[in-house]
């Protein structure tokens, strides 16, 4: 009894500063950026790191098993592999570009797990002989891990798009607009206005500067945090081959899980192929659209196939008590 108290005490002290995290990064959005509010924000997300680090460790205690084995768990998990992803700036002193996806991703993930889930898909059960392997921890954390750096990774890559786009339409309607001014207006009024046409390309090159900085730096978080995504999917899949080798004799068996796990682990390789080629680097929006295709991968891989309860895979979705 006194565990289950204390997983409610530390998953609402995690959702509360996590809420609390948020509010500030709206602030330093919609007002101006505060030196000390954005240490302040660094400070929630590591104390929000250390309740949900303290709701697995005290899960695992109480269980007997590391907590991965329904979807309540794993939504925990990932949501402190979220918070792990967005501490990653700090080590080098960057600035965290990251905190527009990760913080709201891991609030997102969080309240799904403790407020749109049953009470009884809470519950902690006994583990089913074929999970009850070594392999658990290994196999089901790369993978949790490998799907909050990929859907962090993508996020990052959409954002990326839309500003691009965006850049290219403003640049159109700016030419537009210039090209009608200066048929309408005759000669000598186009020589009047000049200094004032010199003022606002000064102004919208700066703007176009900024956001040109902007798009290399979720160029450069986005290509990283999905290579550490890969990296972990990669090892979460052979791991799962090997596992699926001791109990069930074969290491792979096309089950729905694995059969979109590999469509996945494709489309990054692409991405990240078109990412590191030259013949595509001077289009970089080629490479994040294959990564925006990964984020809706990523869900049907993680979170469709659970709840359809299909393939060997359809234990890990909701508690199954086995006598």
């Amino acid at each position: 009894m006194i565990f289950v108290t204390l997983e409610h005490i530390l998953t609402h002290i995690s959702f509360s500063i996590i809420s609390i995290v948020i509010m500030i990064h709206l602030m330093n959005l919609l007002v101006y950026e505060i030196e000390g509010l954005r240490n302040s924000s660094k400070k929630g997300m590591i104390a929000t790191l250390f309740s949900i680090t303290g709701f697995l460790v005290i899960r695992w205690i109480s269980s007997g098993h590391f907590p991965l084995s329904n979807l309540y768990e794993s939504l925990i998990f990932l949501s402190w592999s979220l918070s792990i992803i967005h501490m990653i700036p700090y080590i080098g002193n960057h600035k965290n570009d990251l905190s527009a996806i990760t913080a709201p991703s891991a609030i997102l993930t969080q309240g799904f797990a403790t407020s749109g889930l049953s009470i009884e898909m809470h519950q902690s059960a006994i583990l089913v002989p074929a999970l009850q392997s070594h392999w658990l921890m290994m196999h089901v954390s790369m993978m949790l891990s490998s799907y909050a750096a990929l859907l962090c990774g993508s996020l990052l890559s959409v954002a990326l798009i839309v500003i691009t786009f965006r850049q290219k339409i403003d640049f159109v309607f700016q030419n537009k607009n210039f090209l009608r001014k200066s048929s309408f207006f005759g000669e000598i009024e186009y020589l009047n206005k000049k200094e004032s046409v010199f003022k606002k390309t000064y102004f919208l090159s700066f703007r176009n500067f900024y956001k040109y900085q902007l798009i290399q730096r979720l160029d450069y978080w986005s290509y990283r945090v999905i290579s550490l995504g890969f990296t972990f999917l990669t090892i979460g899949i052979l791991s799962g081959a090997v596992w699926a080798n001791e109990a069930w004799g074969s290491y792979w068996n096309w089950d729905p899980k694995e059969t979109w796990a590999f469509i996945t682990w494709t489309i990054f390789a692409i991405y990240l192929h078109t990412r590191t080629n030259k013949k595509f680097q001077d289009q970089g929006t080629n490479s994040a659209f294959v990564a925006s295709i990964g984020f809706i991968l990523i869900w049907i891989c993680y979170f469709w196939i659970n709840l359809l309860e299909i393939g060997f895979h359809s234990y890990g979705s909701f508690p199954f008590i086995y006598n």
